[in-house]
């Protein structure tokens, strides 16, 4: 005879939190791992414990007390990712499409509260069709609670969004406003409205896809920092993010064990093109200067002429920005420029150094520029930069021109220290240009203009393109060689270590928005 326990546990069994057998095959058939799943293969074996599993909605119109599931759509609990504390939410779109319901959002809610008590990361495993229609506006309540603590908690713990399925209207907003957002390419979108609102209102014609997917969102509007090509690949993104991120605002991130040698690194030395104008790859400028296989880049596809991203040096978890000449020469623009300050606020917030790669010729001119912004978005990265408190390391690898210079992590925006490559330029603007101005008189006056522009602009460049003028004023604490860059950064990292900083009191600055 069973007791009313073991029947519970069988109608918990039965349901899965998914209401079926059938609706579980119906979500694999998508390519789509259950909520369950996400969870099992995100926490270290045997270590989640779930929290609400009896949960059941509380309405009772429109015929919804006849259609109880428990959980009512999502999963909440805590575990361990690699030994690591970390709160989770799954939702579970094979319940009303996942839809948000004022006990599954006070379930989110609860997770979010103990991740901040606890001082731990949380990961929401995002999967939902948006507010619960049927409870108009405890739903919509629902979102704003967690909206609420999103807020509280940034800056305070990590916070990671991987959106693995539909995630529209409202339910948006809390995913921006986590630290990362990883988007399933093919199964996951994101948007506002959606494509029948679009047509309605524009007579636009659009799909999901190209409105909201992966790809859309990964290479032009930015929303999305990773993409993954299934679940268990983007779970295993957010266990390789979460290695290079410490628990909390308090703590510093783990530093392996490492073993110090020479670490002169030869390849070095052929990166730079012997002409200025030939691009090449910062990237392997990164590679050649961290540790083996440790750089993991964050928006990737995005304003891909600044590259962002986590790395290791002698252990030590990272945090870089670095011009990409091999886009745009490298130039500041619009997009680039938010995409770097975001990632340095966030290195900031949870105590991770910064190395800033310098090859930038300024920023990006026109009017597509000038009309979007690029005056305040380009103080974005300024401000992030001179707001840092964090350890901040420069190396400048060929061009630093005009504001462009101050803006790359310049000794003048509070840089702790700043190395120059001997092909460094640091400079108001390019020879030629300078040239151009400064002795206009003479070359137009000249027999032969372009001749006396040459000779100019060679002076100008002896003068003034090289690291030495910089470090002469102390602007360039020492011009190193190529090969020579991990090794120095190493030192002057672990000497910066205990770094500390007094601010002034202030309730928040006001970065311009």
């Amino acid at each position: 005879m069973k007791n009313k326990y073991q029947d519970l546990q069988e109608k918990l069994d039965a349901s899965a939190l998914g209401g079926g057998q059938a609706r579980i095959d119906k979500q694999h058939q998508k390519g789509k791992l259950t909520a369950r799943e996400r969870v099992h293969f995100l926490m270290d074996e045997g270590s989640f414990e779930e929290i609400g599993a009896l949960v059941t909605h509380r309405t009772k119109d429109f015929g919804m007390e006849d259609q109880q599931f428990y959980g009512d759509g999502v999963v909440t609990g805590y575990g361990t990712v690699k030994g690591r504390l970390v709160y989770v939410f799954a939702q579970d779109f094979t319940v009303f499409g996942g839809a948000l319901s004022e006990t599954h959002a006070e379930k989110i809610c609860k997770i979010m509260d103990l991740a901040m008590q606890n001082g731990a990361p949380v990961i929401g495993l995002n999967d939902s069709g948006g507010a619960r229609i049927q409870e108009g506006v405890r739903s919509l309540g629902g979102y704003a609670d967690i909206f609420y603590r999103n807020v509280q908690s940034s800056g305070v713990i990590p916070q990671i969004s991987a959106i693995m399925g539909p995630c529209a209207g409202g339910a948006v907003y809390s995913p921006a406003m986590t630290d990362f957002t990883i988007m399933v390419e093919g199964t996951s979108y994101m948007f506002v409205t959606g494509p029948n609102v679009v047509k309605t209102v524009t007579n636009e014609e659009v799909s999901s896809e190209d409105l909201g997917g992966a790809s859309a969102h990964s290479t032009k509007s930015g929303v999305t920092h990773l993409t993954a090509t299934n679940d268990i690949i983007c779970i295993e993104k957010i266990k390789t993010l979460l290695s290079y991120i410490p628990q909390n605002c308090e703590e510093k991130p783990a530093k392996l064990d490492y073993e110090v040698k020479e670490e002169y690194r030869d390849q070095l030395e052929e990166v730079i093109p012997e002409s200025a104008s030939q691009p090449y790859d910062i990237r392997d400028v990164i590679h050649g200067t961290c540790d083996e296989a440790s750089f993991f880049e964050i928006h990737e596809n995005y304003a891909d002429n600044i590259v962002v991203g986590f790395a290791r040096l002698a252990g030590r978890s990272i945090g870089i920005v670095a011009n990409q000449p091999m886009s745009l020469a490298g130039v500041l623009d619009v997009e680039s420029s938010k995409k770097a300050a975001r990632f340095t606020r966030f290195c900031d917030c949870f105590n991770i150094p910064l190395l800033v790669l310098v090859d930038v010729p300024g920023f990006l001119p026109g009017t597509d520029q000038e009309w979007n912004g690029i005056i305040t978005n380009g103080a974005k990265l300024l401000y992030a930069l001179s707001e840092a408190t964090v350890p901040r390391i420069s190396v400048i690898t060929r061009k630093a021109y005009g504001g462009a210079y101050d803006v790359m992590n310049s000794k003048h925006i509070g840089a702790d220290m700043n190395f120059a490559w001997p092909s460094a330029e640091i400079a108001v603007m390019g020879a030629k240009g300078a040239s151009e101005i400064i002795f206009k008189k003479e070359i137009k006056a000249a027999a032969d203009p372009q001749a006396k522009l040459a000779e100019k602009e060679n002076e100008y460049a002896t003068l003034f393109a090289n690291p030495y003028s910089a470090a002469e004023r102390g602007f360039i604490d020492e011009v190193i060689y190529p090969r020579e860059t991990r090794r120095k950064l190493i030192k002057a990292f672990a000497m910066l270590e205990n770094k500390v900083v007094s601010l002034p009191k202030k309730k928040h600055g006001n970065i311009p928005l």
